[in-house]
């Protein structure tokens, strides 16, 4: 009985150990996100990737920094929270999620098939913007929604391409709502990143 204490002990305490807040992410975040040159300036390899993503796959840099924002708040080993059965025991996390992206394990390996991006890394910022910028273009591919349109294009990053085109995201008045936010933040960036100083205008 103690044995089995003492290993429930454990594993809780290892699942408290996943991240902050219940993010299961790092705390590596900048640290002003509301404010796109702050951003940049603090991580200038940040503005290097965004610019990257953008001359191949012609994504807007403050549109992959509204979604990035939303789905991991600039946290490189961002996770889902964990699941838990009876209310205490954890079971797993939500999903496969992982990184800046968020990009789920199965949708990441269709990627570096699709790009030849066997090495690519969800944690690593260059990658992850690379692979928005290949997702939101097989979105405008397949659904027809404009690399500048920030609202749709994170509708179907949520809900997937067949999800988006079935409009499934109509019944869920939470993602719309975020979806709202996301381009909000992205006419904010957008903004701001006009504003920065030459070095680090995008």
């Amino acid at each position: 009985m103690k044995k089995s204490i003492g290993a429930m002990i454990l594993v809780l305490a290892v699942a408290s150990c996943g991240g902050t807040g219940g993010g299961g992410g790092s705390s590596n975040a900048p640290s002003n996100l509301d404010n796109a040159c702050s951003i940049v300036q603090e991580r200038p390899q940040y503005l290097r990737a965004f610019r990257a993503a953008e001359r191949k796959w012609n994504v807007p840099v403050h549109v992959l920094m509204a979604v990035i924002y939303q789905e991991s708040k600039f946290k490189s080993n961002a996770r889902p929270p964990f699941r838990y059965a009876a209310g205490v025991v954890p079971v797993g996390r939500q999903s496969s999620a992982l990184g800046y992206s968020q990009a789920l394990d199965a949708t990441w390996k269709e990627y570096q098939v699709a790009t030849g991006s066997r090495s690519a890394r969800r944690t690593n910022i260059k990658d992850a913007s690379d692979f928005m910028g290949w997702y939101m273009n097989v979105t405008k591919r397949r659904n027809g929604v404009s690399l500048s349109d920030a609202r749709n294009q994170y509708f179907a990053y949520h809900d997937g391409h067949t999800g988006f085109s079935r409009g499934t995201y109509k019944n869920k008045a939470w993602l719309v709502r975020i979806a709202g936010e996301v381009s909000s933040r992205a006419n904010t960036y957008r903004s701001q990143l006009a504003n920065c100083g030459s070095r680090w205008r995008a």
